[in-house]
């Protein structure tokens, strides 16, 4: 079957989901869920034949900690897809529902998107919590897996096709789509008649690559260099446990630390007590002038100068730059010029501080004393996420279920007539 007809099987498949019951819904996503966890084994083996060939061809550590599931992962994803099943119906629901003087009443109701075209490279979960997540909003899914994970979205695929048969659902309601190469991929985004919308997950390159060629709107998520501002009156505990964690758990995800930013007054003191925990988390620093004099207990292993080019850069690694700043402002004018519109952190005890960052700072996420890696649709309490938009239209930040919905007016009248 050529992509053109597999896109149009996928498409009517929506149908089905899209009218289908919150209790049918929940009841596949357990499914997919009980699925993950019985054939856990099986989706460890096809990762481990995944993960040997990525070191084969030398893929990066950053890439290899994406590409890899363990019992742990594999568990995390299962919950989490059950979770997803726990959330309430996003489907149905009237929302900013008034009576007009004329007696009409209009109001907002929430629907699916439609046929979803799903981009990632090197991340097999994703495929799962994609699949979660457009199935509970009553979409149907086009996944296009990178090939570094070929074996391992391709077990995902079967178990996710056999869940959808076994609770009476199309199976091409999720089609995953391996074998595509570019070209390939230039024909689906195309298909701007049969394909919704486009939700590309990976790196830079992939984002403007598929941006340039598709005819269907993207949802873009270029790159995440992420900012923490440690103001002048901060908790120094709250403030190295949060560096830490921000750079050393997951140093090759998008909500990872990649800039520090300090005030002035609260340097010597902040390093001081952050720069032993450096060492021990093995994270390096390239530091401007300004904070280069506070890190030298690093050593030269873990220090050098930052240039230009680190700035505005992800790192994905254990590595990221610092800078001491004048003040506020200043600090607000480095991730104007810098940020990506991801994530941004202030530290501070200041509370008329934290709201003036909170509504000056232009992020998906803009956070006060907690860790950039909490930006994530788990964490903030959505179940899960598809991606995190770093464009306006139609989401910010982490997309949930309502973010895979769009809101369709809906009028209730008694023989209104427009004079």
């Amino acid at each position: 079957m050529d992509l053109k007809a597999q896109a149009a099987k996928a498409r009517e498949a929506l149908a089905r989901a899209s009218f289908s019951s919150g209790a049918e819904r929940d009841a596949l996503l357990r499914k997919i869920s009980s699925l993950l966890e019985l054939e856990g084994d099986r989706l460890l083996e096809a990762n481990s034949r995944d993960l040997a060939r990525g070191r084969e061809l030398g893929m990066s550590p950053a890439l290899l900690d994406r590409l890899e599931l363990t019992p742990e992962r594999i568990k995390g994803l299962a919950s989490g897809v059950a979770e997803v099943a726990s959330l309430p119906d996003p489907l149905g629901e009237v929302e900013d529902y008034r009576v007009l003087p004329s007696g009409l009443g209009v109001g907002r109701m929430r629907a699916p998107l439609g046929l979803i075209l799903f981009i990632c490279e090197a991340r097999p979960g994703a495929v799962a919590e994609a699949a979660a997540m457009t199935l509970k909003a009553g979409n149907a899914l086009l996944v296009k897996p990178g090939k570094e994970a070929a074996e391992s979205t391709a077990v995902l695929g079967d178990l996710i096709r056999r869940a959808l048969r076994e609770s009476s659902f199309p199976e091409e309601s999720v089609t995953v789509l391996n074998d595509v190469g570019r070209e390939d991929l230039k024909k689906l985004l195309a298909l701007s008649e049969i394909i919704d919308l486009v939700i590309p997950r990976g790196g830079e390159g992939l984002i403007r690559e598929v941006s340039e060629h598709s005819r269907i709107p993207v949802l873009r998520h270029f790159k995440g260099v992420c900012h923490l501002y440690a103001d002048r009156d901060l908790d120094l505990e709250t403030a190295v446990k949060l560096i830490v964690n921000g750079k050393a758990n997951r140093p090759g995800t998008c909500n990872a630390l990649e800039c520090l930013l300090v005030h002035r007054e609260r340097a010597a003191d902040l390093f001081e007590v952050l720069v032993p925990e450096l060492v021990k988390a093995k994270i390096s620093v390239r530091a401007h002038g300004s904070a280069h004099p506070f890190l030298t207990g690093l050593g030269d292993g873990l220090l050098e100068r930052a240039g230009e080019e680190d700035w505005g850069r992800e790192y994905l690694e254990l590595k990221m730059a610092a800078k001491v700043v004048e003040d506020f402002e200043e600090a607000l004018a480095h991730i104007r010029r810098y940020g990506s519109f991801h994530t941004e952190v202030i530290v501070t005890r200041d509370l008329v501080r934290a709201r003036e960052f909170l509504r000056r700072v232009d992020a998906g996420c803009v956070m006060v004393n907690a860790s950039p890696r909490l930006n994530d649709g788990g964490c903030l309490g959505l179940g899960g996420e598809i991606g995190i938009s770093t464009t306006k239209l139609h989401a910010y930040g982490p997309m949930g279920l309502k973010e895979l919905t769009c809101r369709k007016f809906v009028a209730l009248g008694s023989g209104q007539i427009r004079a």
